[in-house]
């Protein structure tokens, strides 16, 4: 098993969004390596730290998993899609995405001022400058610190 973060603005699909819905499709990555990770990696079982970005505070806020591994991002060929990619083709797409399923909302979000502070978060992607990734590697031991801190 690999555990995972990934960011979503609240505004446009929130960890409440996730509890509703149950499941969704995680898709619109337009990242070459969030996208390898998405193709490539996320197998089904899969945990991951739900993170709410440009917001304040920005913060892991719940727990999913992944429900369906990678396959082609449909809404790169969709004009009305707002993240339609007119150079990806369907014969051989650009883009992929995972289908994720609601594990748990925190009870105690972790925002990133909190996840910086904490020792034993040290080496945290999310905290480090500049790491902008939307899905990225969580090792297991901090995805089980994340899940501690915010039960």
């Amino acid at each position: 098993m690999q555990y995972w973060l990934i960011k979503s603005e609240p505004s446009v699909y929130s960890i409440d969004d996730l509890e509703r819905d149950k499941t969704t499709y995680w898709d619109g990555i337009r990242n070459y390596q969030a996208r390898n990770f998405l193709r490539d990696s996320m197998k089904v079982g899969d945990k991951i730290i739900f993170y709410h970005s440009n917001t304040e505070p920005p913060a892991a806020v719940g727990v999913a998993e992944v429900s369906k591994e990678g396959y082609p991002d449909f809404t790169a060929w969709d004009k009305e899609d707002p993240h339609f990619d007119p150079k990806s083709d369907p014969s051989n797409p650009t883009w992929y995405m995972v289908d994720i399923a609601f594990v748990k909302k925190f009870t105690h979000p972790l925002s990133l001022d909190a996840m910086k502070a904490n020792p034993d978060l040290a080496g945290l992607m999310v905290i480090q400058k500049g790491a902008r990734l939307s899905v990225q590697p969580v090792s297991k031991e901090h995805f089980e610190r994340l899940v501690q801190l915010g039960s």
